[in-house]
């Protein structure tokens, strides 16, 4: 009895980990997974993860729907479960990071508390890699202080890329931003004729390995007429507003400056502002902030927050001098992946057969003949400088060392012949 007690509690740890495509039977588990993996952090951060859950299991047969055809919702739902038995030990989320699909990224693992893992997000990260065929490079961003996911990711091949910093403005800072009027004589509004002017700052904003990595093409800049619907009805349902907009150069003919800021109305969470600025145009932080903060005085107060990268330094020192403050400090790390390319079929020489094969060099017609010459190669004349004896005997030549034999020695002239 001892020993069937004894195998019956091995069986469960025999089971092979299974990799499949997510589930609706699985959100009661993603959601107990989203809850562990966040118990760590702020309660801001499980707050999210809950709404999170809470949005995919009221979109989630929209979701599936949209999977079946091209969208740009179509990878909404690209997630991956690790079960053993009948038990979730984690699950990865990923998306294309272009248009091009040639970059993606990793949008979370979460992991079960009581499995291994490193071996489960290790697998979970591998499936992804060989499953996802078009994706050339990986990239994800993870907290700076969370050592186990630092560890996985770093055991998995990925490298760091650059470090990200999220600020956050408060309400007073905003007023007191507000109050100065920014000097942007050519604001401009952002269309989809722009996108070459935005895919040129984007360029220029970043170093070439960064660039390389996030391999955004102009169409990247653009907004379809279906994703502009989407956008619409997301905004009309979180009451949210976008505002964006971009400074051209006369002069260069270029974009040097770009904004866009999300204002939520409901005025539960703060506003959220992307920044872009050319290297070469610095002096733009104060007014584009500037501009900011006037726009976001005609909703409620609410703290304003952006993010800035490692590699625009006078970004970052300007929001510390203004009194900004640090949230969160993230790095954003990358892989690249190199597919073996498998032959779809073997082909040999021995089954190749060599008639078959010089039959279609066989010409398809007659030739017509040309103006070359059919008649007998004459034989080569001796050169002038070789006269043959006359006495009629032969001069013989060698082949191998080309010397001349020279003839015997005639008999005496004494010696008449009779």
């Amino acid at each position: 009895m001892a020993a069937r007690i004894k195998m019956t509690s091995l069986i469960p740890r025999n089971l092979s980990v299974v990799i499949r495509p997510v589930q609706h039977r699985d959100l009661d588990g993603l959601e107990r997974l989203s809850q562990e993996s966040f118990a760590e952090h702020t309660p801001k951060q499980a707050n999210f993860a809950i709404n999170q859950m809470q949005w995919l299991r009221r979109w989630y047969g929209f979701l599936k729907f949209l999977s079946l055809f091209p969208n740009p919702l179509k990878y909404r739902l690209c997630a991956y479960v690790a079960e053993q038995g009948r038990t979730l030990l984690g699950m990865i989320q990923v998306s294309p990071f272009n248009r091009t699909r040639s970059t993606w990224r990793v949008e979370r693992v979460m992991l079960d508390r009581t499995a291994d893992k490193q071996g489960i997000g290790s697998q979970l990260l591998r499936h992804c890699f060989e499953s996802i065929l078009e994706a050339r490079t990986w990239i994800l961003e993870v907290n700076i202080n969370d050592k186990e996911a630092l560890a996985l990711y770093r055991q998995n091949g990925f490298q760091r890329l650059a470090e990200m910093t999220y600020w956050e403005i408060a309400p007073e800072l905003l007023e007191e931003l507000a109050s100065s009027e920014p000097d942007l004589p050519n604001l401009l509004p952002v269309s989809n004729a722009d996108a070459q002017l935005l895919y040129q700052l984007d360029t220029a904003s970043m170093p070439p390995l960064v660039r390389q990595v996030f391999d955004r093409q102009t169409q990247d800049f653009k907004t379809s007429l279906f994703g502009a619907l989407i956008d619409a009805v997301k905004q009309w349902v979180s009451k949210t507003e976008v505002v964006s907009g971009y400074l051209f150069e006369p002069q260069r003919k270029a974009a040097i400056g770009y904004f866009q800021l999300s204002l939520f109305r409901k005025g539960q969470q703060p506003h959220v502002a992307t920044l872009t600025v050319h290297p070469a145009y610095t002096w733009l932080y104060p007014e584009l902030l500037s501009q900011l903060a006037r726009i976001a005085q005609d909703v409620p107060k609410q703290p304003l927050q952006l993010v800035s990268a490692d590699y625009q330094p006078e970004g970052e020192e300007y929001l510390e001098q203004i009194g900004a403050s640090r949230r969160e400090h993230t790095l954003i790390m990358s892989r690249s992946v190199w597919h073996k390319v498998r032959e779809s079929k073997f082909v040999s020489l021995e089954g190749i057969q060599l008639p078959e094969v010089l039959q279609g060099l066989q010409p398809a017609r007659k030739p017509i003949p040309g103006g070359m010459s059919w008649e007998q190669p004459r034989k080569p004349q001796l050169p002038e400088r070789i006269k043959i004896n006359p006495s009629g005997e032969s001069i013989s030549f060698s082949r191998n060392n080309s010397n001349v034999e020279p003839p015997s020695k005639p008999e005496s002239t004494d010696a008449k012949p009779e």
